[in-house]
């Protein structure tokens, strides 16, 4: 049944890493999909000294893909530096789980993106102080 998937992405689906709401983040972001209705939302806890991710979560609504490629994303960038996390790309993604259907690579763009978002949002807070 799940032939389309990589054994990768099928175990981070059932047994999805960093998966979680996290209490008091630094900075938090979420994107959507309409057409799949995918949300995913990325919770960060950064080291202020050294700018790195000291703790990640996530929480996705959405398919196995979207669930998968939230994980991984999630353990790309845990420990890195912002900047570093923020270089991680749609493809680093797709790679890191062996692929995905041609259908599904929209998920690895989301995940991508999403862990952008509370990156940026923590950039713009921390400019505004």
């Amino acid at each position: 049944m799940n032939s389309m998937y990589s054994k990768e992405v099928m175990d981070l689906f059932k047994c999805p890493k960093n998966l979680g709401e996290m209490k008091n983040p630094d900075a938090v972001g979420e994107v959507g999909n309409p057409q799949c209705g995918d949300i995913m939302r990325i919770y960060l806890r950064i080291n202020k000294d050294n700018n790195k991710i000291e703790d990640i979560k996530f929480q996705t609504m959405g398919c196995i893909a979207a669930i998968s490629t939230s994980s991984m994303v999630t353990e790309l960038a845990k420990g890195k530096t912002l900047e570093q996390a923020k270089k991680i790309t749609n493809k680093d993604v797709a790679e890191s789980l062996k692929g995905l259907p041609p259908i599904k690579m929209h998920c690895s763009n989301l995940a991508a993106d999403a862990l952008k978002k509370p990156i940026e949002s923590y950039e713009n807070k921390k400019e505004v102080k």
